[in-house]
């Protein structure tokens, strides 16, 4: 298999994943979502295993499509492109002026939000619940990232 070829499957695979990760977190987002999400249903999380699953689910999925997107995907798509992939800085400052994301440093906020949510809840229901519903906020926005991606590839006939 040759270097194009290789290329071009890795990036037709990290597409898919995209999209399944993409429609998983949409489809969290909407059930964990059909009511605010305020702190005392953070506190009732201990007393509600599916609402604790779903809250579970929707942190790891975005955290999941985060990852996916700015380890995996983007580095891919920079590579294919003949560009260096440089440091994870460098590829938000790429991808931001390619116009497949909006705003770097926003990146980088969804990035602390991830951390947060996955590290701080457990003494604050507080802290989780403000966290979920900026995480909530920036689901479109990575739903957008992905999109961006996988049309650049399409564009350039890498999913044919």
């Amino acid at each position: 298999m040759t270097q194009d070829a290789a290329t071009r499957q890795r990036l037709q695979f990290l597409v898919r994943v995209v999209r399944r990760e993409s429609e998983h977190l949409a489809l969290t987002d909407r059930r964990l979502y059909q009511q605010p999400f305020t702190s005392a249903r953070a506190i009732a999380l201990q007393d509600n295993a599916d609402e604790a699953e779903r809250v579970e689910a929707f942190v790891g999925r975005f955290g999941r499509l985060q990852d996916t997107l700015g380890d995996k995907l983007l580095p891919a798509y920079l590579s294919a492109e003949g560009e260096s992939p440089g440091t994870a800085l460098d590829r938000l400052d790429r991808a931001e002026q390619l116009g497949l994301l909006s705003s770097a440093d926003e990146w980088l906020a969804m990035r602390k939000l991830r951390n947060q949510m996955v590290h701080e809840y457990i003494e604050d229901p507080n802290i989780l619940a403000d966290a979920l519903n900026n995480g909530h906020r920036f689901v479109p926005i990575l739903l957008d990232v992905a999109e961006a991606l996988t049309q650049a590839i399409g564009r350039r006939g890498w999913l044919q």
